[in-house]
């Protein structure tokens, strides 16, 4: 596991360093363009060279690859309706994090639109892959990120113990020490997104 350092925080982009080689958030402003533009740079002035974009509903490879070339792009889009993630998805995407921190200077960004469950759910997969602890993992992304419900944590676990081959008495265990985690640290999605709504360009006027 990555030791423990004080991480940066961002002025304008919608994402939050979890370790100091693993960013979580929401995604570039959508509807002004020179805004988008500066993340980006914030993004990039911090040594992001990686960004997985998990959203189903959009996809920013020109305009990152018209803004930078310094960061290489991936979609790997999927809804967010509290649907079952299926484990090939946790597979791909977790694959294409850990390839690119192979190099020893990457950084990379898992976010989807608002930064609440999607790339947070990916992120909080790349811990388990990477040793973290199944409490120690959701922790870290929820001190990193407030808002972070992670709602996908549970599939993310599931595929950690398939992909790791976890007895059955250790994956009850993990999943009662997740749900009791979740019971001690509640949050109010519903009030989240909507302040996020509101918060959002003219097209949610």
């Amino acid at each position: 596991m990555e030791g423990v350092s004080v991480l940066p925080a961002l002025d304008l982009a919608n994402a939050s360093f979890v370790t100091p080689r693993l960013l979580v958030g929401g995604d570039l402003d959508q509807w002004d363009d020179a805004l988008a533009h500066c993340q980006l740079g914030e993004l990039v002035g911090q040594g992001v060279t990686h960004v997985v974009d998990v959203r189903i509903e959009a996809d920013d490879r020109r305009f990152v690859e018209r803004v930078s070339d310094r960061v290489t792009y991936h979609w790997h889009g999927m809804h967010d309706q509290g649907q079952r993630v299926p484990t090939a998805w946790f597979d791909e995407g977790v694959r294409l994090v850990l390839d690119a921190l192979e190099d020893p200077d990457a950084i990379v960004l898992c976010h989807c639109h608002m930064g609440i469950n999607r790339g947070p759910s990916l992120g909080y997969a790349v811990l388990l892959a990477q040793g973290f602890d199944v409490v120690e993992a959701i922790d870290a992304i929820r001190t990193a990120r407030p808002i972070a419900a992670v709602a996908y944590a549970e599939d993310a676990l599931r595929w950690h113990h398939r992909r790791t081959g976890a007895p059955l008495t250790q994956r009850r265990e993990d999943r009662a020490r997740l749900k009791a985690w979740r019971q001690e640290h509640p949050l109010d999605v519903v009030r989240i997104i909507a302040e996020r709504r509101r918060d959002e360009g003219p097209a949610q006027a």
